[in-house]
């Protein structure tokens, strides 16, 4: 259990500068994605809403969605020995604050707030869940439509970990997305603590920086001290403040895994699509394609493979540049209409084929020294993944090199997001990362198998 107090120095905001910790990625969510959403932020305490999401909250208001506070309680344990100001006092001064501050953030959204004692949620987690289930079914959105913002739930004060556990069970049953902020973490864990590595960051607009810092002033009674008297002192001090000051927010991101859809569905979904369209996602005339796969290309460790494979090929615009690094290529898909212009594609390329195969239950024979799974993976259910890495680690012969490339952003209608299948594959397979390379819109990762010979 982490122990503390607001009056510790804590790590300094510099050391937090030098941790590269201004270099995490970007939440992959764009303006339109926001403001198609519903939002629900939860605080324990007045002022935590804007020191953890400020910005993020004025960034969702400008974008146009639909934002809910729910406030747990009036955060009238802040001042014990206040020889000035009784707890009910305290009471209605946050409460006034919190309304100007959460005003100014978002001036249309709804609060709600649930009247809970300060300190004690722990003892409370039904009535909060009850509570957020609530708020979310008020709404509504579709589950994966919904996201909720709470505290870091290993932040380290209890009534935060409460809420921020609480919030986790109600987005994971619900199938929901999670934000969770920290807030003491930034105090008491160091650069070397490392959960930090795995979280993503909001940049803030000057006038998004500018909304949190008024909302943080709203909150006189924890930036100011009360009064001169012994007691009365100023609870949230400068040198804490300095990690609020910042030009972006930073989250820990679990996307909503409200899909069911798997590879039994990929065939049916994809033949639609592209029955529709030849080219549904611009492969051929988008910058951001052509960029990606330049970089994808650029990220192989080999000039020349003997044998590659090509998960997912699709209309085969990125097999038709493999297929030039490789001596023979296979490019297989589960949409049969795709294929049909993967194949026009490469006419000329004798040692080249394509496949119909529904991965991971049908598989191509043979083994590879290159495998690409680019914008596949999250089209599988966990299960199917966990199969697949299984076939790609029987399949890739020894020093092989494995390229995934995945976007960043939400899979409506699937389990699984990038991140998460980038993470399965370097749990599951235990290779070797070569190089990863992310950026908000997508994620390229190469991992190299163990070459038994050495």
């Amino acid at each position: 259990m982490v122990t503390f107090t607001h009056a510790d120095t804590g790590t300094s905001e510099a050391d937090w500068a030098r941790s590269g910790v201004a270099a995490l990625p970007e939440l992959a969510l764009d303006h339109d994605e926001l403001a198609g959403m519903t939002f629900v932020v939860l605080a324990a305490h007045p002022d935590d809403e804007t020191l953890g999401a400020g910005g993020l909250v004025a960034k969702l208001h400008a974008a146009g969605a639909d934002v809910r506070f729910v406030l747990c309680t009036a955060g009238e344990a802040s001042h014990p020995e206040s020889p000035t100001t009784t707890a009910e006092q305290l009471a209605a001064l946050r409460l006034t604050e919190f309304d100007a501050a959460v005003s100014g953030l978002a001036p249309s959204a709804d609060w709600r707030f649930l009247e809970l004692p300060d300190g004690q949620l722990a003892a409370n987690a039904d009535r909060i869940s009850a509570a957020v289930r609530e708020v979310i079914s008020s709404s509504g959105r579709p589950a994966e439509n919904v996201a909720i913002i709470a505290p870091y739930r290993s932040d380290g004060h209890t009534d935060h970990d409460t809420l921020g556990s609480t919030a986790a069970e109600v987005a994971t049953t619900g199938g929901h997305g999670l934000l969770e902020y920290p807030i003491w973490y930034w105090l008491w864990a160091g650069p070397d603590e490392g959960s930090w590595r795995e979280w993503v960051r909001v940049p803030l607009s000057a006038a998004e920086q500018e909304a949190k810092a008024n909302a943080m002033r709203a909150h006189a009674s924890q930036t100011e001290p009360l009064s001169a008297e012994p007691g009365d002192e100023t609870l949230l001090l400068s040198s804490f403040l300095e990690h609020f000051g910042r030009s972006w927010e930073t989250f820990v991101w679990h996307p909503s895994t409200a899909g069911n859809n798997s590879a039994k569905d990929a065939e049916r979904i994809f033949d639609e699509v592209h029955s529709r369209e030849a080219d549904p996602w611009s492969y051929t005339t988008s910058w951001y394609e052509r960029r990606k796969r330049a970089l994808t290309l650029a990220a192989l460790p080999e000039e020349s493979y003997e044998s590659g494979l090509e998960l997912g090929c699709s209309i085969g615009t990125l097999s038709q540049e493999l297929a030039e690094r490789c001596r023979t290529f296979l490019g297989v898909d589960a949409s049969s209409t795709a294929l049909e212009e993967a194949r026009k594609r490469l006419p000329a390329h004798s040692s080249a084929g394509f496949r119909h195969v529904t991965v991971p239950h049908e598989w191509p024979e043979g083994t590879f020294d290159l495998v690409v799974l680019s914008e596949t993976g999250y089209y599988l259910s966990p299960d199917e993944l966990n199969e697949l890495l299984a076939r790609i680690q029987t399949s890739t012969r020894p020093g092989g090199t494995l390229l995934l490339c995945h976007w960043r952003h939400p899979i409506s209608g699937w389990q699984l997001d990038a991140e998460a299948v980038h993470a399965m594959a370097r749990t599951t397979l235990q290779w070797p990362t070569h190089g990863l390379y992310r950026e908000k819109d997508f994620i390229l990762e190469v991992l190299v198998a163990p070459d038994t010979a050495t």
